[in-house]
């Protein structure tokens, strides 16, 4: 079980919400996949991926590539098993070029409270260094830092 579990209020959906942006800010793909079923569907841009250990092997090329990664997860709207997001996330490649990327993501759970489906859009946008926003050290977002709608995202 992966509390909290489905059917969502908007208490326990903004608490799945900050679960999944502290466990994907830890850039721990095996810790990660442990949030989703076994047989867990996902579109992430174009890319198809089946189940956890191809979720594991997506995650691991994912943050070798997008270097010094922060993420920030924010609500969009919930009904019964149902969890829409909206996000946004900071990086470098290994050139030193920073990104912002900008996304949604479609969530569905099983009734254990693993995700089950996910669907994402995102775009990257190349920014200066200076342009950041996400600066806190790497892993969970502090409490007091600013949230999306906060930074006008």
């Amino acid at each position: 079980m992966r509390p909290p579990l489905p059917p969502f209020t908007e208490e326990s959906a903004i608490q799945k919400v900050r679960g999944a942006e502290d466990a994907w800010n830890t850039r721990d793909p095996s810790k990660v996949a442990q949030a989703y079923t076994l047989d867990s569907q996902w579109r992430n841009r174009v890319e198809f991926i089946q189940g956890r250990d191809e979720i594991e092997a997506f995650l691991t090329r994912k943050w070798r590539r997008e270097l010094d990664y922060r993420l920030i997860k924010e609500l969009w709207t919930f009904a019964g098993a149902r969890i829409a997001v909206r996000f946004a996330y900071e990086f470098r490649d290994d050139s030193g070029q920073w990104f912002r990327a900008y996304g949604n993501e479609n969530w569905e759970f099983a009734d254990d409270g693993l995700m089950r489906r996910r669907l994402a859009s995102i775009n990257d946008q190349p920014i200066q260094e200076s342009e950041r926003q996400f600066r806190w050290p790497a892993g969970r977002r502090p409490d007091e830092h600013p949230s999306l709608s906060d930074l006008g995202f």
